[in-house]
C-alpha cells in the first residue's frame, strides 16, 4: 500500500508507520543486528508482510532494505578498517593486520557469522545466546564457541547479568537475552550460574550457588596462543544493546544495584537497615556522538524476597538472574532528579582462562584478568594479558554503561553492550624490548596512558589453594592492593623505561596516579596510571635500556 494514500486517509496511521520504518532503518544499519534477516527486522517492528515492508521502505527512503543494509555495511566496514589500521596506541608501532587463513568458525551449537573486509581480514560476529555464554565462572576446560586467527576482528555481544532487574526494558523481545534468562518451573536454559556445586548443596540457592555472577560470552580460542605468550585485545568500538521492546524503541537501559556486598551496606544511616536498592537508568547514546552520551535515573525500588521458578526464596540478591515479580516491588520515580551522568561504556570482565584446573569464580580478578572493573577498559584502549593455557580461551562480559572508581555500592550501571575487537598475539620469543614483555597482570594502554592493575592477592588461587574461593573475600585489603600496585609499577618503570629503582620510586611519588579500581570484588583492586607524556622528551641516550628480568608467570613476581 502506498504510504501517500495512507497519509491521505489517516495521517496518524501514516505517522506511526513512518516511525516504524525509521526503527527498521536504524536496525538495518546497526551491526549488532547483522545476524537478523530483513524479515526478522520487519516482523520486529510490526510489519507482517515482508514484500509490503520492502515496498514501503523503498517509497520512504529510495532504496530497498537490502540495498540500504549493504550500503551502510560498506561504510561501517571502511570505518572499522581505518580504526583497526591505526595500530596500537600511538606510543609504539603496531603489528600489521594479517590476512588469515581459513579456520574452523565455531562449535556446532553456537550462532556465529563471519565476513571478510575488503583486505581479506576475517570479521566474526559472536552472538550472545544460551549456547555462546558461560555464567559466573572461568575454566580451562570450557569448549570454545569460536576459533579465530591472530589479527582477525570479532564483534562480541555481551549481556548484563542484571537484565532481570527490569525485564520489560532489558530482556523482552530480545531473542538472545530471552534465551539466556529463560527460567520457568519446567526449564532453565543456563542452569549453572557460578563456580559452586551443581547440586546446590551448600546454600540451596541453585546450580553454581551464585559463586560467580557474570554472563561471559565465549570462550574464544586464539589459534597458536600458548602459555607465556601475550594476548593483545584492541577495543575498536563499543555499542549499546537497544531495548527490543517496541514500547522503549531506540532506547537503552541499565541497572545499578546497591547490594549486600557493597562497601556501604553496614554503614547505612536511614531506615530500613539493612536494605538493597535497585536503580534503573536510561542511557541516552546519540548516534555518532559518544561525547554527548549520558545516563539518567528512571526509578528505583527496594529488593524484597523473591521466589524463583524452582521455589527457592531469595531474601537478598544472592543468586544471579532471579526473575523479579513486578507486583511485589514499589517503583519510586522521584530519584536523582536533575542529575546527568556521563556515560563511560566499558567491559568489566575481560579474561583468559586461568592455568588452574576446575571452575574459577568470576568475581575476584587476578593475573588472568577477569572482573577488573576499570571504566577505562573502553573504546580506543588496548588490554594485554599473559596467556595461561593453549588457545588463551578469551571471555568478555560484565558490560557497564558507566562506573566510578571503587564501584562502591556493589555494581556499576550494568548495561548490555556490543564490542568490536581486534585480537593480536605476541609470541614469547618476540617479547624482548616490548613494554608488556614482563607483565604477569592485566595491563591497559590508551593513547595517553599506561594503566597497571594491582590486587590484594594477585595469585590468590595458588596462594590459598582449596580455600581460595572463601579466603580471598576474608583477607583482601586496600593496603595489600596498594603494595601490589606499587611493586608492579616499580617493575614496569625499571623494565620498560630503563629507570633505576631510585628513579622509579621518585617518579611514582611525584607523577604517577594511584586509584582505587574497586572494593567490591573480593580481590580489592588498585590501579596505577602512568602518563606517556612523562617520557616525551626522553631519547635513546637517556635510557640505559630495559633491565633483564626473569618473568615468573604463574607465581609471585621476583622483586
Amino acid at each position: 500500500m502506498d504510504l501517500h494514500h495512507v497519509a491521505g486517509r489517516d495521517p496518524f496511521s501514516a505517522h506511526v508507520r513512518g516511525k516504524r520504518l525509521e526503527r527498521c532503518r536504524a536496525d538495518l544499519g546497526n551491526c549488532q543486528y547483522g545476524h537478523l534477516s530483513i524479515s526478522d527486522i520487519c516482523y520486529r517492528w510490526g510489519f507482517n508482510d515482508p514484500a509490503h515492508f520492502s515496498h514501503a521502505f523503498r517509497q520512504n527512503f529510495g532504496l530497498s532494505p537490502r540495498q540500504y543494509r549493504e550500503q551502510t555495511g560498506r561504510a561501517a566496514q571502511q570505518n572499522l578498517e581505518a580504526t583497526a589500521h591505526r595500530g596500537r596506541p600511538s606510543s609504539h608501532a603496531g603489528a600489521a593486520v594479517q590476512a588469515p587463513g581459513e579456520s574452523p568458525a565455531t562449535a556446532p551449537s553456537a550462532v556465529v557469522h563471519a565476513s571478510r573486509t575488503s583486505e581479506g581480514v576475517r570479521h566474526h560476529h559472536l552472538c550472545a545466546n544460551q549456547h555462546t555464554v558461560h555464567w559466573g565462572y572461568f575454566s580451562r576446560s570450557l569448549a570454545p564457541v569460536l576459533y579465530l586467527e591472530p589479527g582477525e576482528l570479532v564483534t562480541v555481544e555481551t549481556l548484563t547479568q542484571h537484565a532481570y532487574d527490569d525485564y520489560e526494558r532489558m530482556i523482552q523481545g530480545d531473542s538472545g537475552a530471552q534465551s539466556v534468562f529463560h527460567w520457568t518451573a519446567e526449564q532453565k536454559n543456563v542452569d549453572r550460574r557460578g563456580a559452586g556445586p551443581a547440586d546446590a548443596s551448600t546454600f540451596g540457592r541453585g546450580s553454581g550457588e551464585g559463586f560467580g555472577v557474570h554472563i561471559c560470552t565465549g570462550p574464544i580460542h586464539v589459534q597458536g596462543a600458548e602459555p607465556g605468550d601475550i594476548l593483545e585485545l584492541r577495543i575498536l568500538e563499543v555499542l549499546p544493546r537497544l531495548s527490543a521492546n517496541a514500547r522503549f524503541a531506540g532506547r537503552a537501559f541499565g541497572s545499578n544495584a546497591a547490594t549486600w556486598w557493597g562497601y556501604h551496606y553496614k554503614e547505612l544511616l536511614t531506615e530500613p537497615r539493612p536494605r538493597e536498592v535497585v536503580t534503573i537508568y536510561e542511557v541516552d547514546w546519540p548516534a555518532h556522538d559518544d561525547a554527548c552520551a549520558c545516563a539518567r535515573a528512571v526509578y528505583n525500588y527496594r529488593w524484597v524476597p523473591q521466589r524463583d521458578p524452582a521455589g527457592v526464596v531469595h531474601e537478598t540478591m544472592d543468586y544471579p538472574g532471579v526473575p523479579v515479580d513486578r507486583s511485589s516491588i514499589q517503583e519510586n520515580h522521584q530519584v536523582l532528579r536533575g542529575v546527568t551522568i556521563p556515560v563511560r561504556p566499558h567491559f568489566g570482565v575481560i579474561a583468559v582462562a586461568p592455568a588452574e584446573s576446575g571452575m574459577v569464580d568470576s568475581i575476584p580478578p587476578a593475573y588472568f584478568g577477569g572482573n577488573i572493573d576499570n571504566w577505562r577498559v573502553g573504546k580506543g584502549s588496548t588490554v594485554y594479558l599473559r596467556v595461561a593455557v593453549d588457545g588463551a580461551l578469551l571471555s568478555i562480559g560484565d558490560p557497564h554503561a558507566s562506573q566510578g572508581d571503587s564501584e562502591l555500592c556493589g555494581t556499576a550501571i550494568e548495561c548490555s553492550l556490543t564490542g568490536i575487537f581486534q585480537v593480536l598475539l605476541h609470541k614469547t620469543a618476540d617479547l624482548a624490548g616490548q613494554p608488556f614483555a614482563d607483565i604477569d597482570y592485566p595491563l591497559l594502554e590508551t593513547d595517553s596512558e599506561w594503566v597497571l592493575h594491582g590486587f590484594s592477592h594477585p595469585q590468590y588461587l595458588r596462594e590459598f589453594g582449596e580455600k581460595a574461593a572463601s579466603e580471598i573475600y576474608e583477607k583482601s585489603s586496600l593496603d595489600l592492593a596498594m603494595r601490589d600496585a606499587f611493586r608492579k609499577t616499580r617493575r614496569f618503570l625499571m623494565s620498560s623505561q630503563g629507570l633505576s629503582e631510585d628513579e622509579a620510586i621518585s617518579l611514582m611519588s611525584v607523577a604517577v596516579d594511584f586509584g582505587i579500581t574497586q572494593v567490591v570484588d573480593g580481590n580489592v583492586g588498585v590501579h596505577a596510571i602512568i602518563r606517556k607524556s612523562l617520557f616525551a622528551s626522553r631519547n635513546i641516550s637517556d635510557s640505559r635500556g630495559p633491565r633483564s628480568r626473569a618473568t615468573n608467570f604463574g607465581g609471585p613476581a621476583t622483586e
